[in-house]
């Protein structure tokens, strides 16, 4: 017997003060109680714009003006084959409301973590979270050079900032860490990368594809290590076989490269937008395409799945 094969569209809408806006589930439904991005079944031949735009007024009596795809959830049950096709909403007409008689409330993107989800949601209360851009940072000569450059990342923008430097030692990195933590805290999320990684509010992990590896090697205490962490946990991979490690572990969004050939690994052709594509729609996680990545690639990322990009010279 062939499995049901459901699509389902969801959408994150966020208005012009970047809340978002979530509804709350009938009491009498699967799930319910539960809070979750408004959407519903995608009909015989329509298209998944057509689908989201009638969907949303249906239920909350808006027009969408502007949409564009931001994650692709898909989750095989023994009788059914569902699949989460999740859109960011950042434009549209009229006034959302309970049109089907459900609560519906407008939250900050720090908030969602106060809300009770279905359990597929958790990938989605991610992606609401997370930016466009993830910056990288390059090859210091000095912490002073470090913090001066960090600051005008954020000045600039950036909210997702990977701190890293490959040529100082673990003390020389750790102390740069912990004067980055007085000054940004609260401004951006600081991805640090290492072995001993501050665990305080404002500060996320990024593993190497080493410490991935590593961490695989025993699930259970993997994911136990990482589920005590507390922050954002990120990982590098570069193949189908770490990208599904990063899921098995539970990390909450990945980069994937090389995509494109970068000038940081000559003689490394990238895996190309197709591959990419290919490999991103096989995990339900944010990922962050990398690799000869510019702010005008976000296009291309976001129509390949991607969460958005990655990158040091196109963004320090």
């Amino acid at each position: 017997m062939t499995a049901k094969r459901i699509h389902v569209m969801a959408a994150v809408i966020r208005d012009a003060a970047g809340r978002i806006l979530l509804a709350r589930r009938p009491e009498h439904v699967h799930q319910g109680g539960l809070w979750e991005f408004p959407g519903g079944k995608l009909e015989a031949g329509e298209s998944r714009l057509t689908g989201l735009g009638r969907e949303l007024l249906e239920e909350l009596g808006i027009r969408v003006e502007q949409a564009r795809p931001l994650l692709d959830i898909r989750h095989d049950y023994p009788d059914k084959q569902v699949r989460l096709d999740v859109w960011l909403v950042d434009a549209f007409s009229g006034e959302p409301h309970g049109a089907e008689g459900q609560p519906v409330r407008w939250v900050l993107p720090a908030e969602l973590d106060e809300y009770a989800f279905p359990a597929a949601n958790a990938p989605i209360v991610t992606a609401a979270q997370l930016p466009e851009r993830y910056v990288i940072t390059p090859d210091l000569s000095s912490s002073a050079e470090l913090v001066e450059g960090v600051g005008r990342a954020i000045a600039g923008g950036a909210r997702l900032i990977q701190v890293r430097q490959t040529r100082w030692s673990a003390s020389v990195y750790a102390d740069a860490c912990a004067e980055l933590l007085e000054r940004f805290a609260g401004q951006a999320v600081l991805m640090f990368k290492g072995d001993a990684v501050p665990e305080q509010p404002g500060c996320g992990w990024h593993l190497t594809a080493r410490q991935l590896l590593a961490l695989g090697a025993d699930l259970s205490a993997g994911r136990a290590r990482l589920a005590g962490f507390g922050g954002l946990v990120a990982a590098s991979c570069h193949n189908a076989r770490e990208l599904a490690l990063a899921a098995d572990l539970g990390v909450d969004f990945v980069t994937l490269s090389p995509v494109l050939p970068t000038a940081s690994h000559p003689g490394v052709a990238g895996m190309g937008w197709d591959q990419a594509a290919a490999l991103i729609a096989g995990v339900n996680m944010p990922v962050y395409v990398l690799g000869g990545m510019r702010a005008a690639d976000c296009a291309q990322a976001f129509a390949v799945g991607a969460q958005g990009v990655a990158g040091i010279r196109g963004f320090w």
